[in-house]
This record gives C-alpha cells, sequence and structure tokens, in this order.
C-alpha cells in the first residue's frame, strides 16, 4: 500500500509556474507581485454533506477546487495559490489518480498552481484554501452596496439546484437539459474574468454558493441597505426549457445553492459598463432588482405587482 508520501509525491506534485517553493517541504514560500494585496479564502466539502459518497471522483476534483476560485473571484481577485488537505478513507489510487486530474484540470484552466497541503486517513472530507492577488484597495467587498444601485446576477442561476432535484427525484431532466443541470452541480465555472472585470464597476459583490437570497442578505447585513428582487426579470427560461414547473424553476434560482454565480451591486450609471461587459466575455448578466434604504429589508415583487417576503431563502449548515 502507498505511503502518505507517496500518494503526494506521485499525484499531487507538479512544477510551479509561480510559487518559489510549492510542495515538499514544511512550508510553502510564495511572493506576491509588487503593488498586491493577497487574498485567502478557504472552504470545505464533505461527504454527505456537500457532495454524494458515490460522487465521481475527476469532477470532484474539478470542484473541490472551483468553489475556492470562485471566492477570489468575488473578490475581484486573480487566484494563484491552492493549498490541499484531504482525509480519506482509503488510499484508493484509481480514485486518487481521477480526483487529481479534476483538480489540476481546474488548477491549470485558472493559473492556480497547487503549493502544498497535507494528508490523513479519515471520513472524505475535502478542504481546501486558496489564495490570490488583488491590486492594493481594489478589491470588491459586501460592504459597499447603496441603495439605488442595481442587483445583477452572471449566469443563469438555479441550473445547479435543478440538477439537483433531478437526482433527487423531484423532477424528471432529459437529453441535454440534464447534461446541462447536472454539469452546472458537478463542474461549477468560477466567474474568474467577470469579477476581474468588474473592478471598478461593482460596489459590492459575492458568489452564490448556499442561494441568491440567502447570499444576498450577506451584502445586506455588511452594506446596511434593502434589495427588491423583480421576479418578472429573474433569468427563468433556461430553467423552464430543462423541464421545471414556474415554482420549481424559480425556487431553484432564488433559494437553491452551488451556482457559484457572482450576484452584485453597481450603481445605476454603470448599466452600459455592466452590459458592455457581458457582451465582451459572452456571459449573460441580469439585472434582477435594485438596493433600497430600507435597512436589512429582502422583498420580492411578484409578476402581478404583490410585494413579498420571501419564507426561505438559502442553505444554512446548522439549521
Amino acid at each position: 500500500m502507498p505511503s502518505e508520501f507517496d500518494l503526494i509525491r506521485r499525484h499531487f506534485t507538479r512544477p510551479a509556474r509561480h510559487t518559489v517553493l510549492a510542495v515538499g517541504d514544511d512550508a510553502a514560500l510564495v511572493a506576491p507581485r509588487a503593488g498586491m494585496q493577497l487574498a485567502v479564502s478557504t472552504d470545505m466539502l464533505v461527504s454527505g454533506t456537500h457532495f454524494f459518497p458515490d460522487a465521481e471522483p475527476e469532477a470532484l476534483g474539478w470542484k473541490t477546487l472551483a468553489v475556492n476560485v470562485s471566492d477570489l473571484a468575488a473578490m475581484g481577485a486573480e487566484p494563484r495559490w491552492a493549498f490541499l488537505a484531504l482525509a480519506l478513507p482509503a488510499a484508493d489510487e484509481a480514485w486518487i489518480a481521477a480526483f487529481a486530474r479534476g483538480l489540476f484540470a481546474c488548477a491549470d484552466s485558472f493559473g492556480v498552481d497547487l503549493a502544498g497541503g497535507d494528508t490523513t486517513r479519515g471520513p472524505l472530507n475535502l478542504c481546501v484554501t486558496i489564495a490570490g492577488e488583488v491590486p492594493a484597495g481594489t478589491a470588491i467587498t459586501r460592504t459597499g452596496a447603496r441603495a439605488g444601485d442595481d442587483l445583477w446576477v452572471t449566469g443563469r442561476p438555479g441550473r445547479a439546484a435543478l440538477g439537483l432535484a433531478h437526482l433527487r427525484g423531484e423532477v424528471t431532466l432529459a437529453g441535454a437539459a440534464a447534461a446541462d443541470c447536472l454539469d452546472a452541480l458537478h463542474r461549477p465555472q468560477p466567474r474568474v474574468a467577470a469579477g476581474l472585470a468588474l473592478r471598478g464597476i461593482a460596489s459590492a459583490m459575492l458568489d452564490v454558493s448556499d442561494g441568491l437570497l440567502g447570499d444576498l442578505g450577506h451584502i445586506l447585513e455588511s452594506s446596511g441597505v434593502g434589495a427588491l428582487v423583480h421576479a418578472a426579470d429573474l433569468p427563468l427560461e433556461v430553467l423552464l426549457r430543462a423541464g421545471a414547473d414556474p415554482v420549481l424553476a424559480r425556487r431553484c434560482l432564488l433559494s437553491g445553492g452551488d451556482d457559484y454565480e457572482l450576484l452584485f451591486a453597481a450603481p445605476a450609471a454603470r448599466r452600459a459598463d455592466v452590459e458592455t461587459l457581458a457582451q465582451r466575455l459572452s456571459l449573460p448578466i441580469t439585472r434582477i432588482g435594485r438596493f433600497t434604504d430600507r435597512a436589512g429589508e429582502l422583498l420580492v415583487e411578484d409578476t402581478d405587482g404583490r410585494l413579498i417576503v420571501p419564507s426561505s431563502s438559502g442553505y444554512d449548515h446548522f439549521a
């Protein structure tokens, strides 16, 4: 049976692109570029909570890193270094090799060095700490939204939640629609290019991981504002075409997790800039509401004009 160090050497050691000293020593050495601040984030994926125990390992490798890359995208930061901590129930080399392929495919896509980490025996648990760079003073935080700002979301949120509903038997998807939604669930695409381009445009931003309304609440709390979401402007078309009824489609979009799309505030005067950015990146970016001066108040304006206080906002690990 291979040792811990054999596994690291065989599957997780690669030449570094921008790391002074990477895998193999007691600590990594990294050198941020001049004028840059470090942005650092950690996310943990636990078997049975964040993914099914029989999840395909290559897709899981991609997702393990992608959800962390998304955190840096949400700050307008460029991902550079990742540190991987693995708890594995057994040294299954075929599983580990597939997981590593997926992880490095994501790393290569976004220019990330695997700079270090740890392995141990235990229940399957995957934890990445990621670090990146952002020009000093330009990071986009959750605190800058102002009353009157527009509320925008990238991509087509809700597809991952619809894919999960399909796996749970709540809805039956077929063909290309099923493949698209399951791909959104298992291989999320961090919006790094959009995050970088939104520096100087977005006034506040985060990525949607636990449900759009729930995550929007974090911006409201941090910025001291309220928000009004317009149901008529929600990008539901893909979900409806995939086979979701209107109720399920709205639930997946507003309360479903695992989207890793960017939800952001921007001054109304910057609408043309956002629309130009969407065209340049060939990425849908939809204006779905606005921020208000009623601190902490979150309302949804239904298509008939009624104002609704949402009953469910998102996922909470301890609720």
